[in-house]
């Protein structure tokens, strides 16, 4: 399936470029890959995309290096930490979070390491739990469920938007509260996140693809990690969760979704 996808986006891409662009908008990974593979001339900027140094689309954040730059969606691993806070908020029992995340990304142990740091202090034990493919999700997750007072983290990469649906499934199942890095993931079903505002980068790509237009290089722009940061809560799966929150967390979020 997955080698069929690419294969499907890398068409895609070629058909398009065959309309000679002067630039590329893309975001999910696999489109920007696609366009990576096809072109190494066209200037190409993302939006929203976790990990573009991880997935070789760029050098390094402060120097592209290539035909590709944008607006990245992994934030500094101090925000990372709050996640944990946020699950002690919104559920004090808690005593143990799982966080799920890829082990090949490279901001996955940045993300865990910032998670565990703030561990101790809360009264919280966590463990990393991965998630290469569907059924080790499923496995791991009931697995993890058995034991009461738990929770779920799941960090920014490829792989979590890949098994998004799942997971959201798995924590309702499980009757987990999990806390999400991005606001789709609760929009689609998910408790809470707290993490980088998407429609601030897709702004922000928007003013990079007006600078290439006019004359700028992708490789002179820096790759543009995220500034603003939302709370958003699905009150609706608090409810199926049981989950009273604090009105003082609810008045602090940025979107409450019914």
């Amino acid at each position: 399936m997955a080698s069929a996808n690419a294969d499907r986006f890398r068409s895609h891409a070629v058909d398009l470029l065959a309309l000679a662009p002067d630039v590329v908008l893309a975001s999910t990974s696999q489109s920007i890959a696609a366009f990576q593979k096809a072109t190494s001339t066209v200037p190409i900027v993302f939006a929203a995309t976790a990990d573009p140094v991880a997935q070789g689309f760029v050098d390094s954040l402060a120097r592209p290096g290539g035909n590709i730059t944008g607006f990245s969606v992994v934030p500094e691993f101090s925000i990372n930490a709050k996640w944990l806070e946020l699950m002690k908020q919104i559920a004090p029992a808690v005593t143990r979070v799982a966080v799920i995340r890829d082990t090949t990304a490279q901001s996955s142990l940045g993300q865990f390491s910032a998670i565990q740091a703030m561990a101790q202090s809360l009264g919280v034990e966590v463990q990393a739990m991965g998630m290469r493919d569907a059924t080790e999700i499923e496995r791991a997750i009931a697995a993890f469920a058995s034991r009461s007072n738990s929770g779920l983290i799941l960090t920014v990469s490829p792989q979590a938007f890949a098994h998004r649906a799942l997971i959201i499934a798995l924590a309702a199942r499980h009757r987990l509260p999990a806390v999400y890095p991005l606001r789709v993931f609760v929009a689609d079903g998910g408790l809470v996140s707290y993490g980088a505002n998407a429609a601030e980068a897709y702004r922000g790509a928007a003013t990079y693809v007006d600078r290439i237009l006019k004359g700028e290089k992708p490789a002179d722009l820096p790759v543009q990690s995220p500034t603003k940061f939302d709370l958003v809560i699905n009150i609706k799966t608090a409810k199926a969760l049981g989950l009273s929150l604090p009105t003082t967390l609810l008045a602090s979020a940025n979107e409450v979704i019914e």
